[in-house]
């Protein structure tokens, strides 16, 4: 069995009619009715087909391979989408290595560099007016003391942890000062004629928690109808990830925690005290991931744990390396806040619509309720 993450390119799933039975039937949008009286809906996918003439069928079955044929062609585009999101990652990166050492303090920006319109100029203006008094004021009460600039931008990538909710659940007060050390996050694409794939890079300056300069993660991908299901595929799908091990300094590893036990001996009664390590919450738990076995049944939480990689991998991604400024300012977590909330106004909508229909005593089926990632066993 192994768990999926189907990326966003390719989440959204068209609905099929059920009125097209009811049409075939001469019943229009009431339904099959029974003695009763009470409408009766179809109540599984191949009911349609069943009821069909058997050359219709046969048709039907034609178009269905004509399906297939389209899901494996689909499956070439998304293909050549990866190889293409390679070629551009390459023209992307002396962008992000520039904003590596602009974040590190390693290079300062140029005058021209630094130039940015902003559309509340004015009132940034006026703020500033008011910082340089609140200097100026400071200043003469601490003459006496210099101050020195701050190199680069601190904290930059442990603000964005701490402002993002699905990374911010998995950071623990502990790994705060580890994250500090962060320099740069990049995303590397599976080069050609391998298994396509994703690995994030996670750079970190010399520190005294561990020795590793650089932690990884893959993120093994399928992009391939499954023989089984072949009208499933709805793009690239996330199958599988591998963490790496950091090579922790000795009693620096936050993901284990030591514990005191006692222990009373049965015979004699005496009492000992017996010290182990148990795990521990801790973002790097993040390269430790659960492993997907294939011949083995997971747990409801494990399932649960190896969804929620597949979408964080997919986050960090598609969202926070490209634009990480815009989620260290907080402006790209507003775009995010604006599209929630018109999902759920659409929602709310779909759901006034339903009790008006129920008001008008019509039966309609119940819609589900979209998921936040789209996962499966196989």
């Amino acid at each position: 069995m192994s768990m999926r993450h189907r990326p966003a390119l390719a989440q959204h799933r068209g609905r099929s009619c059920h009125l097209v039975m009811d049409a075939i039937k001469g019943k229009g949008e009431q339904g099959m009715q029974n003695p009763g009286g009470q409408v009766d809906r179809p109540v599984g996918p191949h009911f349609l087909e069943s009821m069909l003439p058997k050359v219709v069928k046969r048709r039907v079955h034609a178009l269905k391979r004509l399906q297939v044929q389209c899901a494996n062609i689909e499956a070439k585009f998304y293909e050549e989408v990866h190889e293409l999101e390679r070629k551009y990652a390459a023209l992307y990166q002396p962008l992000f290595d520039k904003r590596r050492d602009f974040v590190t303090g390693t290079v300062e920006p140029t005058e021209e560099e630094c130039e940015w319109h902003s559309e509340r100029e004015e009132e940034e203006e006026l703020a500033e007016e008011v910082k340089e008094k609140a200097a100026i004021e400071d200043a003469k009460k601490e003459e006496a003391v210099p101050r020195e600039d701050p190199k680069g931008i601190p904290e930059f990538w442990l603000t964005i942890f701490r402002s993002v909710d699905m990374l911010s659940d998995m950071l623990q007060e502990h790994d705060e000062p580890i994250l500090k050390h962060l320099k740069d996050i990049q995303v590397k694409f599976s080069e050609p004629g391998q298994p396509m794939s994703f690995t994030l890079e996670f750079h970190f300056e010399s520190n005294g928690y561990f020795n590793n300069a650089v932690l990884t993660k893959v993120y093994k991908m399928k992009s391939e109808p499954d023989a089984s299901e072949p009208f499933s595929f709805e793009g690239p799908e996330i199958i599988d990830c591998e963490g790496c091990l950091i090579d922790w300094h000795k009693g620096k590893d936050v993901t284990v925690k030591t514990i005191k036990k006692k222990q009373k001996h049965k015979g004699r009664g005496t009492v000992r005290t017996v010290t182990k390590q148990v795990p521990n919450d801790s973002f790097f738990n993040f390269f430790n991931p659960v492993k997907a076995s294939p011949d083995e049944e997971m747990d409801e939480d494990s399932e649960f744990t190896l969804a929620q990689d597949f979408e964080i991998g997919h986050f960090f991604r598609e969202r926070i390396v490209p634009r990480a400024v815009l989620y260290f300012t907080g402006e790209a977590l507003e775009d995010d806040e604006s599209f929630d909330e018109e999902e759920l106004e659409e929602g709310d909508e779909e759901e006034q619509d339903d009790e008006d229909d129920d008001d008008d005593g019509e039966l309609e089926p119940k819609k589900e309720q979209p998921q936040p990632a789209e996962c499966k066993q196989q």
